[in-house]
């Protein structure tokens, strides 16, 4: 099956309609089932479009073939880029999943190059190849443009004599932009919706993302506190939460099972019944309860909370997982194109080589089940045999162990990070190397370089950090930073839900 087509205009209207006419011609006989989309179109465009609509029987309606008006899509952008992308993406893949073939049609004439810089940018999110409409003395710019910007990726610059079997070939992208990759965890959480509670019911910003989670139906929430002052203070900020289940850890039902539960868990440190009956008050240990016992699926806590005492009531009763001896943190950074793991980023100040080691096997469980397929390097400031020295002895022994004790492991290292992440380096640095210069999963030396390492790719190439994701435990619980934003704790229940499946 062919791919989907993305056509990007030229400056001539009279020969973007030519061409664009052309190619539904084609496509029509190949398909009996097709559908047009423009993520932004001129006001004086719609006609063309609505007019295609009758010519070629498209079963589709007018609004459905367009995301924004420009005027509409210059106000969304500069306000919202996220929203302007998603709502683009969700509407792309709704006519996917109708139609048998979808042409796309761009909105920027080639002579604008933030406009067209946009468009490229839509392109990759959609995954969809892309054909250029591009005169004669503008093509050794466009060759340029497209072999640096799709990494070398099949595209088409066609004029109005174009070979319709050429453009037939073109493949589909598989780019991993962060707004695809959010995109594709929601769709996945929908199909398997897990419950998420919530212990800070006390903070406006979990009541916020959790109107938005409900809207989304991408999982159940269990919210902790008070009910009345929770409803209270929603009603205040004009949030609807009528459909999230409130606990609260002072007046439940489920007390006397988890003080119990709490007491059977824990007796053989010292606890008390009387004490435990007190513990599962406190509303970290209450979530936590309610994960080890079943009833809710995953935990999101510290918005309010510090990260020990988010961990210390899970290492106490959900425990890491059989051959995990420690818990560590993963970060995942969405670039424009791609999304990376960092680790550890949150958990461990100065691992051993063992502790490394498992931290490069939970993280590549971790990144094969949202969907990346792990390629890991063991990060250090030398690459192979080039450098000596304590630390990267440690890397070296940390490689050692994970090679015997998870041989499936796609890992190499010791590397450093442009060896890691660039093909021309890493042809100098590790030409022997299967993995070098293509590495997705990186597993920093210690805690420093790698909570360093995170916020400097995060704020100087204005990347999206979503994490820390604790891994290594046998129930999914994670750590909200006390900073966080409402859409920090949206994509870290997600990706909470996600880990639960």
């Amino acid at each position: 099956m062919m791919a989907n087509l993305y056509l990007m205009r030229s400056r001539s209207d009279e020969l973007n309609t030519t061409i664009c006419t052309k190619l539904l011609e084609n496509y029509s006989k190949v398909y009996k089932n097709i559908a047009i989309y423009c993520p932004v179109i001129y006001v004086h465009r719609v006609s063309v479009l609505q007019g295609w609509l009758e010519q070629f029987n498209i079963n589709q309606n007018l609004k459905s073939a367009y995301g924004f008006t420009f005027r509409e899509a210059m106000e969304e952008f500069s306000k919202d880029p996220h929203n302007f992308f998603n709502t683009i993406l969700k509407e792309y893949e709704e006519l996917n999943r109708k139609y048998d073939f979808v042409l796309v049609n761009s909105f920027c004439e080639f002579g604008i190059l933030d406009g067209f810089d946009l468009s490229v940018k839509i392109a990759k999110n959609l995954n969809t190849p892309i054909a250029a409409i591009v005169n004669d003395e503008d093509k050794l710019i466009a060759q340029k443009y497209f072999n640096e910007a799709l990494g070398g990726r099949n595209y088409a610059l066609i004029n109005e004599n174009f070979n319709f079997e050429e453009v037939c070939q073109l493949k589909a992208y598989d780019f991993t932009t962060p707004h695809r990759f959010k995109y594709e965890l929601i769709e996945k959480s929908i199909k398997n919706k897990k419950t998420v509670v919530l212990p800070e019911g006390d903070d406006e910003r979990i009541l916020k993302a959790s109107e938005i989670l409900s809207k989304s139906g991408a999982v159940e929430l269990i919210i902790l506190g008070n009910e009345q002052e929770i409803r209270q203070n929603a009603k205040k900020i004009s949030l609807n939460l009528n459909t999230i289940k409130i606990i609260d850890p002072y007046n439940s039902d489920l007390s006397e099972e988890f003080a119990t539960m709490l007491y059977e868990a824990r007796k053989s440190k010292g606890m008390t019944l009387e004490q435990a009956k007190e513990l599962v008050k406190d509303r970290t240990y209450f979530g936590t309860l309610l994960v080890h016992s079943g009833k809710a699926d995953a935990m999101v806590s510290g918005a309010s909370t510090t990260t020990a005492d988010t961990i210390r009531p899970a290492l106490q009763l959900i425990k890491t997982q059989e051959g995990v001896s420690s818990v560590s943190g993963i970060f995942f950074m969405g670039l424009e194109d791609k999304m990376l793991a960092f680790a550890d980023c949150a958990v461990n100040p100065n691992p051993t080589a063992e502790q490394l080691a498992a931290s490069a096997y939970v993280s590549a469980m971790t990144a094969k089940s949202f969907g990346l397929e792990p390629r890991i390097a063991l990060l250090s400031y030398s690459s192979g045999d080039s450098g000596k020295g304590e630390s990267v002895d440690l890397v070296k022994e940390a490689l050692k162990i994970a090679k015997q004790k998870y041989p499936e492991l796609n890992i190499d290292g010791p590397m450093q990070f442009d060896c890691a992440y660039d093909p021309k380096t890493a042809a100098k640095k590790m030409p022997e190397s299967k993995i070098a210069g293509n590495v997705n999963v990186y597993i920093f030396p210690d805690l420093d370089a790698a909570n360093i390492g995170y916020k400097a790719v995060q704020r100087t190439a204005n990347a999206l950090a979503i994490g820390p994701i604790l891994q290594g435990l046998k129930k999914p619980v994670n750590d909200l930073s006390r900073g966080c934003l409402v859409d920090d704790i949206v994509d870290t229940v997600i990706l909470s839900a996600i880990q639960a499946q």
